[in-house]
């Protein structure tokens, strides 16, 4: 059975609705009843109430579209179960004796809620109150709906949305439901999935194999249409738009070239925003490859399936007024602030800053030249591509594994850059361009390391070429690292390495220093250092969130430093 975050099963959605009432002022419970209301009840004296509601596990629906402009009232039942009709007739006394002016209920397409909300609103009209409902069923999977017609899903939040501002307009009943069920006529939905979901305490409702995911299935993890293999975003968008868009299809949304739509991206709970992101680009493309214009987007969790890691798409054409009223301000917690204008992949980019002239470290070409610094680069290179897979190793146990390949990405980048073009003349300028290629390439916490330690190496160097220069410029770069990377020597990091080295390499500065043997001392210091780390806890980076008791191997960062110093001195 998966884990799930609830204090007790039996107790869940009553948990669930008591928290989001104490983090929302505007929201009441009606004691007695798992129904949310808006606490402005009195607010509601001759105008529409709307209520609607379902089975839990659809969060934030409903009950995040209870406020001002949208719902006032939402009747919750158990996980993906139908509210109990004594909620929903509680719901509608408790508006009605708040004076409204008629009541509309807005109820999804499933046979449980129609018959749970049709019982109590016999009863209530039974007492004399004024009651409709609205069935919405906006499921375009089914290419023959059957007798049980099409299924409600996400859709039937933009449904709460237009009834909602057509009441607040102090529009009366009969317009409301003959608007918004106008509007359901125009709407489609569709959804997608990758897994399945599970109710608190059981087992998952279905399985999918690990290549394949589900075309068309419900809110509740019910059969769809079709199986396939996992496809890209942007194929698989395209077979959902083509499905709902399909003329032989009796449940699909009629689409002309030159209408206007509101498209809804719907998260079914646990797909990451960086897929529904991607998903949501790939429809704004589809639709305007085929002549659509997205009149808006709203992208976000509107109506989930618990854990399910799955998109639904809606389409809703809409007019002038259908638009303004989706447009209209509300309270609701859960409708987006978004805003009012189209979506478009065409969007103009912001133009790209210009360079900065006259770079301070243009320097003449005086000092070193490309004739030692290629040979000493490409060293570099070849040494720390010999040693992705050992960096890898040891960045396995302390961190995400990928120290070797990013320090590969290095390599490679430096010698496309050396092949491209001359290289600078002096060894600031040469830092300086080694700073900037890093940053781009490397990627990683390392590459702005390095980039740190090299900028602040080369403004050091600018205009020197004494050898105590090089001790300068490389304590220079090592206060930029543990200015911002906040590492000091002993944390078990690259700094260990080239903190070893500075130390070595001050003696560049004494009179008559043999600059040989200072460099041998350097690059000993360095492996000697590199090898310590072994032995250290790890108190920055990544390590540091490991048992030190599983550290058995030198700091990756440490041992890469090492060996670039072997190589460049």
């Amino acid at each position: 059975i998966p884990k799930k975050l609830v204090t007790s099963v039996s107790g869940c959605v009553d948990d669930a609705l008591a928290g989001l009432v104490s983090c929302n002022p505007g929201l009441r419970l009606l004691r007695g009843h798992r129904v949310i209301l808006r606490d402005d009840l009195p607010a509601i004296r001759g105008r529409v109430a709307l209520l609607s509601g379902g089975g839990s596990g659809h969060e934030p629906a409903h009950a995040g579209y209870v406020g001002k402009g949208m719902l006032t009232g939402a009747v919750a039942g158990a996980v993906f179960t139908s509210p109990s009709v004594g909620s929903v007739l509680a719901a509608i006394r408790a508006v009605a004796q708040a004076g409204a002016a008629g009541i509309l209920l807005i109820v999804k397409n499933y046979t449980g809620d129609r018959l749970n909300f049709g019982m109590a609103l016999e009863r209530a009209r039974s007492e004399g109150t004024d009651v409709r409902m609205v069935v919405v069923g906006d499921d375009c999977a089914f290419t023959s709906p059957g007798k049980a017609g099409r299924r409600g899903i996400c859709g039937t939040i933009l449904i709460h949305k237009v009834a909602g501002a057509l009441a607040e307009e102090g529009a009366g009943l009969d317009e409301i439901v003959e608007k918004v069920t106008a509007a359901a006529k125009a709407m489609g939905s569709l959804g997608l999935s990758l897994s399945p979901c599970s109710i608190p305490g059981s087992k998952p409702s279905f399985q999918l194999a690990e290549d394949e995911m589900e075309l068309g299935l419900g809110i509740h993890g019910e059969a769809g249409v079709r199986r396939m293999k996992v496809l890209p975003a942007d194929e698989a968008v395209e077979t959902m738009l083509e499905h709902m868009t399909d003329p032989s299809n009796a449940s699909h949304l009629s689409l002309t070239p030159g209408c206007s739509v509101v498209l809804l991206v719907n998260n079914l709970g646990g797909l990451s925003c960086l897929e529904l992101g991607i998903v949501a680009g790939a429809a704004v493309r589809s639709l305007e490859s085929r002549g659509i214009r997205i009149a808006r987007a709203l992208v976000g969790s509107f109506m989930t399936a618990l854990e399910m890691a799955g998109v639904s798409l809606t389409l809703l054409v809409v007019d002038e007024e259908l638009l303004q009223l989706l447009d209209a301000k509300t309270t609701a917690m859960a409708w987006p602030n978004i805003p009012m204008g189209p979506a478009t992949s065409r969007r103009e980019e912001v133009p790209a800053p210009v360079d900065v002239p006259g770079n301070p470290l243009d320097e003449a070409g005086t000092g070193a030249g490309a004739a030692w610094v290629e040979p000493v680069l490409e060293r570099v290179c070849s040494t720390l591509l010999d040693l992705q897979d050992k960096l890898n190793q040891l960045d396995r146990e302390a961190g995400d594994g990928d120290c070797g390949h990013t320090h590969a990405r290095a390599a490679q980048a430096i010698r496309e850059w050396m092949r491209s073009q001359p290289l600078p003349a002096t060894p600031s300028q040469l830092l300086s361009s080694l700073a900037d290629l890093l940053l781009e390439k490397m990627g990683g916490s390392s590459g702005v390391l390095y980039g740190l330690f090299l900028t602040a190496a080369a403004r050091s160097l600018q205009g020197r070429s004494d050898p105590a220069a090089w001790a300068d410029a490389m304590d220079s770069g090592i206060g930029a690292m543990q200015r911002y990377g906040g590492a000091a020597p002993g944390d078990r990091t690259m700094l260990d390495s080239l903190c070893a080295a500075a130390q070595a390499l001050h003696s560049l500065r004494l009179p008559g220093a043999d600059p040989l043997r200072v460099l041998e001392a350097t690059v000993q210091s360095a492996e000697e250092a590199a090898e310590a780390t072994r032995h250290m806890e790890a108190a920055a980076g990544r390590a540091s969130y490991i048992r030190s008791s599983r550290l058995e191997h030198p700091d990756p960062g440490a041992v890469a430093v090492a060996a670039v110093l072997g190589a460049v001195l």
